[in-house]
């Protein structure tokens, strides 16, 4: 144990080293390295091609100056990133975030575990993420038209169908996907998928809006199906109210649960008698038409309203939506301590380090978000094979993909991550799985 420790404690100096200040990458990287350095021991190959080493240092990183008009005519400047990770499976495939927190060291914290997720769904994609510090929030149809045009005007020259492939994440829906789509293809004369998350109208695919929170409940589902249980009965406490929380409380409710809360940057709501399918499309309309905030809820049905995130709530399970690191270790072990038997992640490494260690000591049921979340991305590419062929799939065959993708994945990991007593160690089995298909193609590409 303490070679192992000593281990991760020098790879990690090393990470450190090339890449100083960027702690959110530090903290993808080590959750990583801790179950695969030891993985890897045993297995010379992976070890002398320093196949780690080289994963968790990205293809290239690039940044550019993002300038625009607002409605007033000022001039105003942003900075737009592409990392681009690793595409030993496939092209680079993974979002674009517009948002004040976005920084290289969060990109390359989400790039890197978009590397692992990808290669969980067993398609051909490899890991990238992009973004820029602009916040769409406050700011008109046409502000962010142009901002879009903008950014993809410099984009343009380091993506493609066979080269990059980037969706939408936080703060890019399909209002903005259809202004970059709508730039790439004015820039480069040519319609093909560029572009994930798509209209319909224009090459999209059906069911990739609610794919993500679907995903993270059927993972649920299948971990409690282990132990012989269901979503059924269950209250669940969900964080966000978004694309990803707004369906993930849609598949619980279908399920026979009961969904207590929702939230946005300016608190939670908790609806003790459990937010209806009534109720929750008119948070879907709420925020998708009006932009509006989730404490209107709390006003127009009578609900509580608390500043905060909801960690704090009693319920069966858990399921972050919003954003990266929202699940500090003392909420961590709140959640334990008020009876939350199984997480599933349907935000991004939502929880820290320390938060991941008591759910595992806990030994409760835990899908990380590489695993959970998979679900998006995996429609994501199904969405990239139906622009290559031509065709469009009906929403039954895509459901039945979906549903197969991710008993795949859960499959998967379980197969790397059981141990004694019938228990489970999720984050170990999705490291061990994504990582693998990876180092295989590298190892047979040779050193390059």
């Amino acid at each position: 144990m303490a070679t192992a420790s000593a281990d991760l404690e020098n790879f990690m100096n090393g990470v450190k080293r090339r890449n100083p200040g960027e702690s959110e990458f530090h903290q993808a990287v080590q959750e990583v390295a801790a179950t695969i350095l030891p993985y890897i021991a045993d297995k010379p190959a992976y070890k002398e091609s320093m196949i780690l080493e080289r994963m968790s240092e990205p293809d290239r990183v690039v940044s550019f100056r993002v300038t625009w008009q607002d409605d007033a005519g000022n001039v105003r400047v942003n900075r737009g990133y592409r990392v681009q990770f690793n595409n030993s499976i496939g092209p680079y495939k993974g979002g674009i975030r517009f948002h004040p927190s976005v920084t290289l060291s969060v990109l390359k914290f989400l790039g890197f575990e978009q590397t692992f997720k990808n290669s969980l769904t067993q398609l051909p994609m490899g890991g990238g993420k992009g973004g820029a510090d602009f916040n769409p929030k406050g700011k008109s149809d046409r502000e962010i038209m142009r901002f879009c045009q903008s950014f993809m005007t410099e984009l343009v020259r380091y993506v493609g169908p066979d080269v990059d492939v980037p969706a939408g994440d936080i703060g890019v829906g399909g209002r903005e996907i259809g202004f970059m789509f709508g730039q790439y293809k004015r820039l480069t004369n040519r319609f093909n998928g560029v572009l994930t998350g798509k209209g319909r109208e224009y090459g999209g695919s059906l069911l990739r809006p609610e794919a993500t929170g679907y995903g993270a409940v059927y993972m649920l589902e299948d971990m409690l199906h282990t132990r012989g249980d269901a979503i059924e009965g269950k209250k669940a406490v969900i964080s966000g109210s978004g694309n990803v929380a707004t369906h993930a409380a849609e598949k619980i409710i279908h399920r026979g649960g009961t969904v207590l809360t929702l939230s946005d940057s300016g608190g939670y709501i908790y609806d003790k008698n459990g937010i209806t399918l009534e109720r929750l499309q008119w948070i879907k309309d709420l925020k998708e038409k009006r932009r509006g905030r989730i404490s209107e809820y709390a006003d127009e049905f009578g609900a509580e309203f608390h500043e905060g995130r909801p960690w704090n709530v009693p319920c069966d399970v858990a399921m972050p939506c919003a954003t990266q690191n929202e699940i500090d270790g003392s909420e961590a072990e709140m959640l334990i301590k008020n009876g939350c038997m199984a997480v599933s992640e349907g935000a991004n490494m939502p929880t820290v380090i320390d938060g991941i260690n008591k759910y595992l000591q806990a030994r409760i049921l835990y899908a990380p978000s590489k695993a959970a979340n998979a679900g998006g991305v995996a429609t994501s590419g199904l969405e990239m094979s139906q622009n290559a062929a031509h065709i469009s799939w009906k929403e039954e065959e895509l459901s039945k993909l979906l549903r197969d993708i991710m008993s795949n994945i859960h499959a998967a990991c379980v197969e790397y991550g059981a141990e004694g007593g019938g228990y489970v160690d999720y984050m170990k089995g999705a490291n061990i799985a994504g990582f693998r298909k990876v180092a295989d193609a590298m190892l047979a590409f040779g050193v390059v």
